[in-house]
């Protein structure tokens, strides 16, 4: 083998002028004669013939490098001068991670211009693969190919791609991210699925304006729906997105999304149009405003979400976004943070309304919450400095003396609707404050904690003795205390570290009337085993529970000494009353010494299964009154099926599958990226909910997946209630081109939030040059 080094210009290094050199078997490097910023020639082939300042001429496994350019070839011809190199036989180039092959080349090497005729090539920005009559390039980061086509499935010999697209002529400029077609066709199966006389398209995931595949849904209230989007790059911190629809139940409409980010600013603004709803009767609209940013000092934040009418969420839930869908917010708030030597200072101001979508069933109608308009306060906070604690050393130790309070004004009244007359609003002040002195060292803590919780209202209307102004003062003093014990020891034979964990918290409230106040933000908390160990059964300001009682549990742990995860937990806590408790979620005196217990269990024995419960257990009753039971076992790659079990007694009972599932064919994982196999793999994939107590089935999805390597196709069945007797009931077809583009509804969506454990099937297919043949 030989090689040949030749400087930036082309010319030999270091010989005369016009002596002929002819290289047989030996190998030749030299540098450049002059320091150059461009990069060095190296011409390497069994036999290498070169004339200086003319022209070389290679053959027998020629390797060409030049910067990022690597060209080999049976035989090249590189003439000095011209710096034009002629490539013949097996010509294949690499440049920047794009492949071309091909039997024949010129090329000027310095300026990456030149014609390759009837290449195959590999895109390294889109992975995927093509051919054409002739490529031309006309530098590094541009070039064009007529008659060509395009896919990013595997070549098989006298056989099409499942999908291509063809194009009298195809230009991409990978500096400017941008592809153009002329006389594009989109075949699936040999079938035109699109056809465009021009279309241009990013040739990466950064955002380009055009046209985006159409979207395509079907349920049972608006029929077929199909949406075109265009997407418009604004500028690099600005784009919109405009889809017209049509319904075939309702009629026409058109969504649009405004996305902007500005120094200190940044949110969206999505409107939705649906003029003459044919079904409805009349036009419909959704508006959706998110924005965040900085004012000076102060941070603001804006959400909001409005809807034309009560049964939007029913008939057009695809673009409701709330959680709540018959509960929307509008939430605008400001805040400032501050910190000083001495602790931190927040500042806040908030306006919060809702719009409740009642709907004329009077029996699914449900209590709004308040609005606030507004809410003003302050929040501080902050550490005794050291010397002040000089002299408070419980038990021989230094404390820390940490304390707050909060100051807050709100303004409550509830929204526009038929359940408005039942309440009443008014104003708040209220007073949270606290001072507590932590103790502890590296396995245990002990923090005595002294609370009060003070409101004063005026409401707008007397109560029945004639009041409207009323206030009350509750105290609150409780001992947090804990420890973390841990030992070496063995669990199924695997080394282990086990902890257990005990924990104490002993709270005391006196019994204050609150029956005669207001509630405008309080509501009873979950009880689980987060809830157990605070002070108070009630969130918000309204409701303190009166109590004087003693939390009590304890945590096991099993650590891997070897990987560190969490193989083992189990945990138990349950709570003892000294006195009757008079202030409860319900009104009804708690005069039950100890409260339910609760026990709770969660293990990964291995990497196969998972399995988790909580309990809670009514020791009077011997009765379970609420339990989760979930487990899950995932042997492989898009192998995963869970069951899971939930008991409210006298609420609901309701068990759930889900699963993702191979049911047949061969994986594109385990066949290779260049498997001239042609049969594909199916999958299913779903989440079904089955009420016990009303014996039906409630929100539930089921699908099938068939991957074929290079195109994967999605399709199922969404069923949503909407009421007591009501259901939407979606169908999903989704065809994914790997490589392309995602054409249909989005099924991929659907499966991914209601699947636990959900894998995208093609989520590791990276682009490979195996697809060349």
């Amino acid at each position: 083998m030989i090689a040949l080094a030749l400087c930036a210009w082309g010319s030999v290094s270091a010989r005369p002028a016009e002596e002929a050199v002819t290289l047989r078997g030996s190998r030749l490097l030299t540098a450049p004669a002059k320091p150059t910023t461009k990069p060095a020639m190296v011409i390497t082939a069994g036999k290498l013939t070169a004339q200086t300042d003319q022209d070389a001429q290679a053959e027998d496994g020629v390797e060409l490098r030049y910067g990022e350019l690597l060209l080999n070839a049976d035989k090249l011809s590189y003439r000095v001068v011209e710096d034009l190199a002629r490539a013949e036989g097996n010509v294949r180039i690499q440049h920047n991670g794009n492949l071309f092959t091909g039997p024949l080349l010129q090329m000027y090497v310095n300026r990456f211009e030149g014609e390759f005729l009837t290449p195959s090539f590999f895109l390294a920005t889109t992975g995927g693969a093509g051919k054409a009559q002739v490529v031309r390039f006309h530098d590094s980061n541009r070039f064009s190919a007529t008659q060509a086509s395009y896919s990013s499935c595997p070549v098989v010999e006298d056989q099409e791609p499942a999908w291509q697209i063809t194009a009298k002529q195809l230009r991409l400029d990978m500096a400017g991210n941008e592809g153009q077609a002329d006389g594009a066709v989109l075949r699936f199966l040999g079938v035109p699925l699109l056809a465009a006389p021009a279309l241009s398209f990013p040739l990466s995931s950064a955002r380009k304006s055009g046209w985006l595949p159409p979207n395509i849904f079907l349920d049972n209230r608006s029929g077929l729906e199909l949406g075109v989007p265009y997407y418009w790059n604004i500028a690099p911190n600005r784009d919109a997105t405009v889809a017209p629809f049509a319904m075939t139940k309702r009629g026409v409409g058109v969504d649009a999304e405004f996305r902007y980010l500005e120094p200190g600013h940044a949110g969206r603004i999505n409107v939705d149009l649906l003029p003459g709803d044919r079904v409805y009767g009349s036009s419909r609209w959704s508006l959706k405003l998110e924005n965040d940013g900085t004012l000076g000092d102060w941070r603001y934040r804006l959400k909001s979400e409005r809807v034309s009418d009560d049964d939007y969420w029913k008939d057009l839930s695809r673009r409701v976004e709330s959680q709540t869908p018959r509960l929307l917010a509008n939430d605008f708030s400001l805040q400032r943070h501050r910190e000083l030597s001495w602790g931190v200072i927040d500042s806040y101001a908030r306006v919060q309304r809702w719009q409740t979508l009642q709907g004329s069933d009077a029996l699914s109608r449900f209590d709004s919450p308040y609005q606030r308009s507004p809410q003003l306060g302050v929040r501080v906070s902050t550490a005794a400095d050291e010397a002040v604690l000089d002299s408070f050393r419980p038990w021989g130790r230094k404390a820390r003396l940490e304390g707050g309070l909060e100051l807050e004004y709100n303004r409550f009244d509830l929204p526009g609707s038929a359940l408005a007359g039942q309440a009443q609003g008014g104003q708040r002040m209220h007073a949270l404050g606290h001072v507590a002195a932590p103790l502890g060292g590296e396995a245990w803590w002990l923090i005595p904690r002294v609370s009060v919780n003070a409101a004063a209202y005026d409401l707008d209307q007397p109560l029945a003795d004639g009041r409207r102004r009323m206030s009350r003062l509750i105290p609150t003093l409780s001992v947090d205390h804990g420890w973390v014990f841990e030992r070496d020891t063995k669990l199924f034979g695997r080394a282990m570290r086990q902890s257990l964990e005990p924990r104490l918290l002993y709270v005391n409230t006196p019994y204050r009337d609150q029956l005669s106040l207001p509630n405008f933000d309080s509501a009873p908390k979950d009880f689980n085993f987060d809830s157990i160990y605070t002070d108070n059964q009630f969130s918000g300001v309204d409701r303190v529970s009166d109590m004087h009682a003693l939390s009590f549990g304890a945590t096991s742990r099993w650590i891997s000494a070897s990987q560190g995860e969490e193989i083992l937990r189990v945990g138990a806590v349950q709570r003892v009353l000294f006195r009757d408790q008079r202030v409860t979620p319900d009104g009804q005196p708690v005069t039950q010494r100890f409260s339910d217990l609760l026990l709770a269990a969660a293990a990964r024995l291995d990497e196969r299964w998972w399995a988790d419960s909580t309990l809670e257990f009514n020791p009077e009753t011997n009765r379970y009154v609420r339990s989760v039971v979930r487990v899950r076992f995932s042997p492989g790659p898009f192998k995963t099926l869970s069951v899971a079990y939930r008991l409210a007694r006298a609420q609901s009972e309701q068990v759930e599958l889900a699963w993702q599932w191979p049911l047949y064919g061969q994986p594109v994982t385990q066949r290779g990226a260049n498997s001239q196999s042609c049969g594909g793999a199916w999958y299913s994939a779903g989440r079904v909910q089955y009420s016990l107590r009303d014996k039906r089935l409630t929100d539930s999805v089921a699908g099938f997946e068939y991957d074929a390597g290079c195109w994967l196709l999605r399709f199922g069945v969404e069923r949503l209630s909407t009421g007591r007797a009501e259901t939407n009931t979606r169908l999903m077809l989704q065809l994914e081109l790997v490589g392309l583009s995602q054409l249909g509804s989005n099924a991929l969506k659907v499966l991914k939030d209601n699947v636990p454990g959900y894998r995208r099937l093609s989520s590791d297919r990276s682009p490979s040059s195996d697809f060349l043949p």
